[in-house]
């Protein structure tokens, strides 16, 4: 059988495996089925093309412009999944593991491209935060904004998701504006090759925006400079090589690793045997063990229950287990298919002989086990291992070393303390699971455990049924641990895509602020609307457009009035006594929701147009009192414009509320849909 050529693309072109290529084995059976790997590759020309052609072609691109162009991606990934279903069972995954990582990938750039749409302006730059007045007047200010890097992203993915590890990186990255050149790992090289090519192919991505390298990526990290980023996920070891590489170094070139982790699962003091807890821990901990053959960087590898329910655990767990059909992956009957590759399960091997030194082995025999429609002995098939350590004190290897496959130890904790020190014990990692329906033990847990975990995932009755799992990175949050686990932080929505940008202070006036921004600051030059700005569709309504109302006198009967008909008899408005002994007010005062209503009476245009619908207040502070007798008057300024669909955008307008001497009575932010 002739071999996959998997390809590189680079500067625009497919180039075929060459000098270094390496052979590809399919994990079921162990024969050769792809070659990848070119060492002729010109790294330097990769980098120039997506500085030179790439990065300027996304920049000009707005943040919904780029959220647009994710979602067709997702959209046209969706529609040819099976392909990449197919040629994924090769790599030991089964239809289920294909879900996790062709489904979640796909899954993970909708999602960023709904946040770039929702929670990132229509603009070129991203506003960090709020305004900072920096003068007494107001007349110079200062705005954090972060724009994209002006280099090169170069993602190192690990072999365990071919997709998903790709496509978690890429969409954050592309969302910044900022080109990417993607290294997958040899082993399952080809599966991401056919992902890139469907991208391509689709025509929706700009020349230069993303390239692929099909093996080793030769001295390209020593071409890197002060604008380019590095994203890497694999092992601790690798990660200290990559990251002390000299250029790396002495240019500060960012680096982000996701690399080693024990994760942990313990198990609440509360969750005995016959509670829906300790069932759910048990099967947690069993998916864990065998979803993708344990080759995930976030599977549990520490069980840390309660020392009276150790044994039930390792009896329960080992029944689960036992009930797993190890085997080919294509077929439906498979609950586990195969590690990656030979090499692989020979590591996994080796490290399981490490555990064995201070860890009994109570389940699973890679000595002894049926594997269904497959040769165990040609393919990268091992059992499901189940360790039980029963001094975890004086244990140092199970707290160091990661069997990257279905192998986890389980040990005792003497009370909660115990548990959390052992837990700590990892020195970092991505996840730590807490299954308890005692929400002080949770909150313990968070205290003690938190600094040392990326994530904690709580877990009981209540959340089970529509809990995501232990072992789900999910983009809305962040995907990263400390210590061992690499110190990064991936996902994460718009934490993760902050990655690939520049954070930047900018001082100046509220003028230049506005221009720079793309969002009106109040001070800013005001352009004065000659008609009603309730009657001008999205399109025509420009940033400081501003109208000023007429006056209204606020009476005693005003404040009677509404303070009856909503029963909001609160005594400051009700009680003159009363409200002066209050230090707030001078004696009875208008209420502010009051004033809020009189203010949309103020302004509002009550005739049909292109005002579709008021979607809420924000950022609302009531700043001076107002007593009957005085007379209020509103501002109301376009501040910012965020399309939302074809029909219609959302306008956010500054509104102020002054009284009759030029104070500020209100202050807030209006929200309206606007039709086009």
């Amino acid at each position: 059988m002739s071999l996959l050529d998997v390809s590189s693309f680079a500067a625009g072109q497919w180039i075929a495996p060459g000098t270094g290529a390496r052979s590809i084995a399919s994990a079921i059976t162990g024969a050769p089925i792809a070659q990848a790997g070119n060492e002729a590759l010109d790294v330097q020309a990769m980098l120039d093309y997506a500085r030179s052609t790439g990065g300027p072609a996304l920049r000009k691109m707005t943040f919904h412009g780029r959220a647009r162009m994710l979602k067709a991606l997702a959209t046209h990934l969706n529609t040819h999944k099976q392909a990449l279903y197919d040629l994924s069972f090769d790599t030991g995954a089964t239809k289920s593991d294909h879900m996790i990582d062709i489904d979640g990938g796909i899954s993970t750039v909708f999602v960023f491209a709904s946040k770039g749409r929702r929670e990132m302006p229509d603009a070129h730059v991203y506003l960090d935060g709020d305004i900072e007045q920096l003068s007494r007047n107001g007349s110079f200010l200062g705005q954090h904004i972060c724009t994209p890097l002006q280099g090169v992203a170069v993602h190192i993915n690990a072999f365990n998701f071919p997709v998903w590890g790709m496509l978690e990186k890429l969409a954050p990255t592309l969302l910044a504006g900022v080109p990417a050149i993607v290294k997958p790992a040899t082993a399952t090289c080809y599966v991401t090759e056919l992902a890139v090519r469907l991208m391509l192919d689709s025509g929706l991505l700009p020349d230069g925006a993303l390239q692929l390298v099909s093996g080793g990526l030769g001295d390209m990290l020593d071409h890197l400079g002060i604008q380019d980023i590095v994203s890497f996920t694999g092992s601790a070891q690798t990660a200290v090589k990559l990251r002390s590489t000299p250029v790396i170094l002495e240019k500060s070139v960012r680096f982000v690793a996701e690399q080693d982790s024990l994760n942990a699962s313990i198990l609440g003091p509360d969750a005995t045997p016959g509670t829906p807890e300790f069932d759910l821990f048990i099967k947690e901990v069993s998916r864990e063990m065998t979803t993708k053959a344990g080759q995930k960087c976030t599977a549990i590898r520490r069980i840390i229950a309660p020392q009276p329910q150790v044994d039930a655990v390792i009896t329960a767990l080992s029944e689960k287990l036992a009930k797993t059909t190890i085997g080919d992956p294509r077929l439906d009957s498979t609950g586990m298919g195969a590690l990656v590759s030979g090499s692989q399960k020979r590591d996994v091997l080796d490290k399981a002989k490490i555990l064995a030194q201070e860890a009994e082995r109570v389940y699973g025999d890679p000595d002894s086990f049926v594997v269904a429609g497959a040769d165990p002995e040609k393919g990268a098939f091992v059992p499901p291992m189940l360790f039980h350590c029963a001094d975890p004190d004086r244990a140092e290897r199970i707290h160091d070393t990661e069997a990257f496959g279905p192998v986890s130890t389980v040990m005792g904790y003497r009370d909660l303390d115990h548990a959390i020190a052992l837990a700590n014990r990892g020195e970092g990692s991505l996840v730590a699971s807490v299954i308890t329906h005692d929400a002080e033990v949770a909150r313990s847990v968070a205290l003690g455990s938190g600094a040392f975990h990326g994530r904690l995932y709580f877990n009981n009755r209540d959340s089970m049924k529509e809990s995501t799992g232990h072992g789900s990175p999910l983009p809305h949050m962040v995907h990263g641990g400390p210590g061992r686990a690499g110190g990064g932080e991936e996902l994460g929505g718009v934490r993760g895509v902050k990655h690939y940008m520049q954070r930047t202070a900018i001082q100046g006036s509220p003028d230049i602020l506005s221009t720079i921004g793309e969002a009106w600051v109040p001070g800013g030059i005001e352009l004065p609307a000659t008609v009603h700005p309730f009657t001008r569709k999205f399109g025509e309504l420009e940033l400081g457009e501003t109208m000023y109302s007429d006056t209204r006198t606020i009476t005693l009967d005003d404040i009677e009035t509404f303070a009856h008909f909503t029963g909001d008899t609160f005594y400051a408005h009700m009680n003159d006594e009363a409200a002066k002994r209050n230090p707030f007010f001078p004696g009875r005062v208008a209420h502010g929701y009051l004033l809020i209503s009189f203010a949309a009476g103020l302004f509002v245009q009550p005739d049909e147009g292109p005002v579709l619908a008021n979607t809420g207040l924000d950022n609302l502070r009531f700043m001076k009192p107002v007593s009957a007798g005085d007379s209020i008057k509103v501002r109301l300024s376009v501040k910012k414009k965020t399309p939302r669909n074809e029909d219609y955008g959302e306008v956010r307008w500054h509104v102020t509320l002054s009284n009759q001497d030029d104070e500020i009575a209100a202050e807030y932010e209006l929200l309206t849909m606007n039709a086009f």
